[in-house]
């Protein structure tokens, strides 16, 4: 099996940071692209950033120059770090990974349980 957890979420004031933490763990044999998504009330899930194994990152407009992503490969980690939050921030976000758990299998998408960020004042 392979897990998911995330955590740091919670509520901050608008202009504040948080950082998010999503550590896997289970049956590993390597781990591909690392990302976070979001979904807010009545909205689809969206992308937010992605990561990967080699440090190439990609993110959506909307975070641009306020969220960084990263990765510790050796903590099979993946981290973002929220900056200059704004109310429309706020959403549940997913972490998610592509794990290839035994050789010669493909790799397989996982997701987080969702850690929810409220940014209000």
């Amino acid at each position: 099996q392979v897990q998911l957890v995330e955590s740091g979420g919670g509520l901050v004031q608008p202009g504040g940071s948080l950082r998010l933490s999503c550590a896997a763990s289970g049956s590993i044999l390597s781990i591909n692209a690392m990302g976070w998504y979001r979904q807010a009330p009545g909205a689809q899930r969206e992308l937010v950033a992605i990561v990967t194994r080699d440090g190439s990152t990609n993110y959506a407009d909307s975070v641009k120059g306020r969220f960084t992503i990263s990765r510790d490969n050796a903590k099979n980690t993946v981290y973002l770090q929220m900056n200059s939050l704004k109310p429309e921030d706020t959403a549940v976000y997913y972490c998610n990974a592509y794990i290839r758990r035994f050789t010669g299998r493909p790799y397989s998408g996982y997701w987080g349980q969702g850690t929810q960020v409220t940014v209000s004042s």
